[in-house]
């Protein structure tokens, strides 16, 4: 059984070569991660954007270009199989896709969809996702679920025992609005990620820990914001961690 594992990103969509969209490093090191001896299995989560069918499509055409059999889970207006456990199991990697993280954990918790992915992800099946996809997994971070004004959610599954941002170099707003969450204790030591960066988490429970970070994306990284108390007073430090890239991407520059 492989180990608990979640592979939380702010990236896995890429263009494609022949088609609009294509399944980048990540999604495919997501299958690596679950050990596929096989054509990995990869269950889609398209809630926290409303389980769009013309989305769907895409990603079924490129998962047919990346060689990977692809299903959805949908939740929108009921959930599309009898057995969500069974569906959930049966596949290596469940990959949760972008949108409202807010609205995410409102619906999955109104299906009892939170219990069955924890009982999946101790049992072997990895998470994984992009944006909202990520930052589920964790205690919270901040996001635009509220509106254009970013806000802080902070009633994350925390299968990851840290916080979380996503967009982290092309989203100016997000990297303040974090640190200041650290630093007023709203959110825990927490991880982020400049788009096209994942990080690797390992264990369940008390024992969750970051295990690797990886990129595909050239010249992009993860950070560590954690705080301090200094004279009394918080301070908040950020550090960068350098990712290994992934097969398949060119060398940093």
């Amino acid at each position: 059984m492989t180990e608990p594992t979640i592979l939380a990103t702010s990236g896995g969509w890429v263009p494609g070569l022949r088609t609009r969209l294509g399944l980048g490093p990540l999604v495919r090191h997501a299958a690596d991660l679950a050990g596929a001896d096989r054509t990995p299995r990869v269950l889609h989560v398209g809630t926290a954007s409303g389980d769009q069918r013309w989305w769907e499509g895409e990603l079924d055409e490129a998962a047919r270009v990346a060689g990977m059999r692809m299903a959805h889970l949908r939740l929108f207006t009921m959930p599309n199989v009898d057995d969500v456990a069974g569906l959930v199991r049966e596949h290596d990697v469940v990959w949760v896709g972008g949108g409202s993280v807010v609205n995410l954990l409102a619906v999955w918790r109104a299906h009892g969809l939170d219990a069955v992915l924890r009982d999946a992800w101790e049992a072997g099946v990895v998470l994984g996702g992009i944006s909202a996809g990520s930052l589920c997994w964790h205690t919270g971070g901040p996001t635009d679920s509220y509106g254009p004004e970013l806000a802080v959610v902070t009633d994350g599954l925390g299968f990851v025992p840290y916080g979380n941002g996503v967009h982290y170099d092309t989203e100016a707003r997000r990297r303040p609005l974090l640190h200041e969450a650290v630093a007023g204790g709203v959110l825990p030591t927490s991880y982020a990620t400049d788009d096209g960066v994942g990080l690797v988490y390992r264990g369940a429970g008390d024992e969750v820990e970051l295990a690797g970070v990886v990129s595909e994306r050239p010249g992009a990284a993860a950070y560590e914001v954690f705080q301090e108390v200094v004279d009394g007073a918080p301070v908040v430090h950020e550090e960068r961690i350098t990712p290994t890239l992934l097969p398949g991407v060119g060398p940093d520059v």
